[in-house]
């Protein structure tokens, strides 16, 4: 077997794979056709142009339901390895709560293009990004609690770097924004997918693009230590039937309706 294939595993591992696809390949579809400069764009402009809009969109739908999928398995595992202790119940509950709305975010990330609809694709991005943040640090507090009974320092530690390391993407990623936009080089900036180096303001955008994909890389990173833990849990559905059939009639009554049919006399 395996090491993906073990427990569920193939969770944290489809999400990571399938989502650095989902930027990579509009990238590459963008700089083919020419849509975006080669040199780090924004990941939202790789998506802004069909065909790559398209292709975009799908497969960060796809992404956000693997999200989703990754973090109600955590929940679920948490909350098996500490079933009497309150104080992780509840932050596991909350942890889940802000996966969730994360996932929603990349939802509207994948649906409503920067240059289309700014505003409303900033709130998914902050949805992603930000609620994604305060994610990451309530699954380090917790692997914090959980340690050293439950797992070993080291995840620990590592989570923490991927926290630490998501942070610092977002507070470039904002400043640098925030310097981009204030309006010293330009208006309407967020239109424009292709930048001269000898252009005021590039620096900035170029800081600004790379802090955005050391962010989502940060996420992708943090996920990764999903996989021991996942390796060593599986679910399954249990099926409980209230009758024997789909009918609302008596279970004789039933039996010969369907006698009936099979014999054709209707």
């Amino acid at each position: 077997m395996w090491w993906f294939q073990q427990g569920l595993s193939f969770l944290p591992v489809a999400l990571v794979v399938w989502s650095a696809a989902s930027f990579v390949f509009s990238y590459i579809t963008a700089i083919v056709l020419h849509h975006v400069d080669p040199l780090v764009p924004y990941i939202s402009d790789t998506g802004t142009i069909p065909p790559e809009r398209c292709l975009f969109g799908i497969m960060l739908n796809i992404s956000a339901f693997l999200g989703m999928a990754t973090m109600y398995v955590r929940y679920k595992q948490v909350y098996a390895l500490n079933p009497e202790k309150s104080k992780i119940i509840k932050l596991n509950k909350i942890g889940l709560t802000l996966g969730l709305m994360s996932c929603f975010g990349l939802c509207v990330i994948a649906n409503f293009q920067k240059c289309i609809l700014y505003y409303v694709h900033v709130v998914g991005a902050c949805l992603t990004f930000g609620v994604g943040a305060v994610y990451m640090l309530v699954q380090t507090v917790l692997s914090y609690l959980m340690q050293p009974e439950v797992h070993s320092k080291d995840i620990f530690w590592i989570r923490l770097t991927m926290l630490l390391w998501c942070c610092s993407s977002i507070v470039s990623m904002f400043v640098s924004s925030v310097v981009l936009y204030s309006g010293l080089y330009g208006m309407n900036l967020v239109q424009k997918l292709h930048w001269d180096p000898q252009e005021k303001g590039y620096t900035a955008h170029i800081i600004s693009t790379v802090s955005e994909w050391s962010l989502a890389f940060s996420f992708l990173s943090f996920f990764l230590t999903y996989i021991r833990d996942f390796q060593k849990i599986s679910l399954r559905a249990v099926v409980s039937l209230h009758g024997q059939t789909l009918y609302n009639t008596p279970q004789g009554f039933a039996t010969d309706e369907q006698t009936l049919l099979t014999a054709g006399s209707i």
